[in-house]
């Protein structure tokens, strides 16, 4: 059953909205994939704080318009497209989107947005292959805590063997008297 006017300009509302606070947007066209594959895709999206919509073109383009974005969503194939808006993780939704299109053959990704700037599919698949951010802070701790460890190695050493030449020295010590 088609929309009424109300009803999509509530979409286009929310979506303007999502489009304004999201730090990256995936956009795919699930045509193709059954009702359990979409299924999967939206529970996963879920677990990562990524909300996924399932749009018309001409209301992408209204909301895009709306939030100042500059994108026509009629260069994209297909008239419906799925809207994967994460505000968690920035890179969760092309990491998600891109894990499942490798599984799903029939979805294809057909860009998305980076600071409000239209990026292509390949560019999406990059951002995929990113780490994520608690990775790279992991990195970084290891970082720093590599030198710190080696040197803490190093002054135990010596002092251990400082230990080693006491202990040799009273053992010869018990030995001799």
């Amino acid at each position: 059953m088609p929309k009424s006017r109300i009803q999509k300009e509530q979409t286009v509302k929310e979506l303007v909205e999502a489009i304004k606070k999201a730090k990256m947007i995936v956009l795919a066209d699930f045509k193709g994939l059954k009702v359990k594959e979409v299924t999967v895709l939206r529970q996963e999206l879920n677990k990562a704080q990524v909300e996924c919509l399932v749009v018309k073109k001409t209301l992408m383009n209204r909301a895009c318009k709306d939030a100042g974005v500059d994108f026509d969503a009629k260069s994209l194939p297909g008239n419906i497209i799925s809207v994967n808006l994460g505000f968690g993780d920035q890179i969760a939704p092309a990491k998600i989107t891109v894990t499942f299109n490798k599984a799903h053959e029939a979805m294809k990704i057909l860009g998305g947005f980076l600071e409000n700037k239209f990026i292509d599919a390949t560019t999406v698949k990059v951002f995929a292959t990113l780490p994520s951010r608690e990775e790279l802070l992991a990195r970084v701790v290891g970082s720093i805590a590599s030198p710190l460890r080696g040197l803490v190695t190093v002054l135990s050493g010596n002092l251990r063997g400082l230990v080693q030449v006491l202990n040799a020295y009273k053992e010869k010590q018990s030995t001799t008297s």
